[in-house]
């Protein structure tokens, strides 16, 4: 889910895949990121998905933010302590990858509920999408 229905989606094709470029990626709100050397077959079905709502990175960048993770943001956890009870829980459901239709089942609550905890999430997090609203969740929990 974005937090703008208008917001392009955005792939990152570069040819740098430090830590910088693809946490900075990620946090800016890019659906995938790739390296300059990624076949035509995989760069379409990169865009595909990320029109579709979902992410792709080449396996090297997966590999830098996977180790990255390990570096909390700072005054993460001061913003997720902004959250109420609920939007606490469901950030944490978020960020444990479920979708907002596992999310809504699991807590009994409507999908369109879901959404609106989801807005007002990325709203006080600062951010844009599921992606970023899960770094900052884990990196708060550092």
């Amino acid at each position: 889910m974005r937090a703008l229905p208008d917001a392009p989606a955005v792939v990152v094709l570069t040819a740098f895949d430090t830590d910088e470029f693809v946490l900075g990626a990620l946090r800016a709100g890019a659906s995938g990121f790739l390296l300059k050397h990624t076949p035509p077959p995989q760069l379409v079905d990169a865009i595909r998905q990320a029109a579709a709502g979902t992410m792709s990175f080449s396996p090297e960048a997966m590999q830098r933010l996977v180790a990255a993770a390990a570096a909390p943001a700072s005054g993460a956890a001061e913003l997720v302590g902004t959250l109420s009870e609920r939007e606490s829980e469901i950030a944490a459901l978020v960020a444990e990858g479920l979708t907002n239709a596992d999310i809504a089942a699991r807590l009994y609550l409507s999908l369109p509920t879901i959404k609106t905890h989801l807005a007002r999430i990325f709203e006080k997090l600062g951010v844009t999408n599921r992606v970023q609203a899960a770094l900052l969740v884990h990196d708060a929990r550092r």
